[in-house]
């Protein structure tokens, strides 16, 4: 039983983390997209009654400067920009938008995508050239299996430099034709050393991503949107996974979806927070994995 209590509120929110006492968070599931596309996105979202068949009220429909100053409130230490296309020809310039949107910004992890098309192996080439730390791939808003062979030469590019590839994958809070655990397992049998990080704890698949996160050394989970009472709802945890999680704490990474999430970011922490499962795992998921894997000094 954790002797801190979680955060009332996003004031509350810096009060915790000292006590927990750590430098800050890494949060490794935050976007920031071109005005066009982020705007694209808002208006998905205020549809979603239709699409999820729930409401989904944007906390934080901010300016970009806003959103940066509350990040760094927060105590959000390092954070990427998770870039995504859902279409052939996005993904060039995505990235070229994302690099210049991280430079200047030292909190920021410059990121990138990738889409399966014959020019990717050459865009992610460059765009690891210029410094991209981390990429984003989402397989339901993309529709696209991720063993695609016009992306071998880009998962075996990331393989080779380790690159961490926060992933879409799992079948929440829509299904695709190729979201679920099994086209990850296909990837990860060709390419067993892959960095991935499976977004949203890969739910409602959680059982079986669980296991891929046990059987592959480099395959992390992060935490976005999981455990809140948002998710809850739809598409719930089973308790009796709570050791394996438990057990994995070196290997889950908190995440957020900030700044288009349904309730203020300290219901993220509170969520996670009331699991109990101690101080060292929250420490572990709020900031060392994300600190070790971005290589993010306190």
């Amino acid at each position: 039983m954790s002797a801190v209590r979680p955060p009332v509120d996003d004031e509350d929110v810096p009060r915790y983390w000292r006590e927990l006492g750590l430098p800050g968070l890494v949060d490794v599931h935050v976007h920031f997209l071109p005005d066009r596309v982020q705007t694209k996105v808002w208006d998905y979202f205020a549809a979603a009654g239709t699409h999820y068949g729930s409401d989904w009220p944007i906390a934080y429909p901010l300016p970009v400067d806003e959103r940066l100053a509350l990040l760094g409130r927060l105590g959000v230490r390092a954070f990427p920009t998770l870039p995504y296309p859902h279409k052939p020809g996005m993904a060039a310039w995505l990235n070229e938008w994302s690099r210049a949107f991280a430079a200047g910004r030292p909190q920021v992890l410059s990121s990138a995508t990738f889409y399966p098309e014959p020019e990717a192996a050459g865009y992610v080439a460059t765009a690891l050239d210029a410094g991209a730390r981390v990429f984003k791939v989402h397989v339901q808003v993309g529709s696209f299996d991720p063993r695609d062979p016009l992306l071998d030469g880009v998962w075996a590019r990331l393989e080779e430099s380790g690159t961490p590839v926060v992933i879409h994958c799992g079948s929440g809070p829509l299904a695709g034709e190729h979201t679920g655990p099994e086209p990850v397992t296909g990837l990860l049998d060709r390419f067993p050393r892959l960095q991935l990080v499976i977004a949203h704890l890969g739910m409602p698949e959680y059982r079986e991503f669980l296991d891929l996160a046990e059987r592959y050394e480099r395959v992390h989970l992060d935490t976005t949107m999981f455990a809140t009472d948002f998710t809850e709802r739809l598409m719930p945890f089973a308790p009796a996974d709570l050791p394996r999680l438990s057990d994995l704490r070196g290997k889950v990474l908190l995440g957020s979806d900030f700044p288009s999430i349904p309730y203020p970011y300290a219901h993220q922490l509170q969520a996670l927070h009331r699991l109990g499962l101690g101080e060292e795992w929250l420490r572990a998921v709020l900031w060392e994995n994300g600190a070790r894997l971005f290589g993010v000094e306190a």
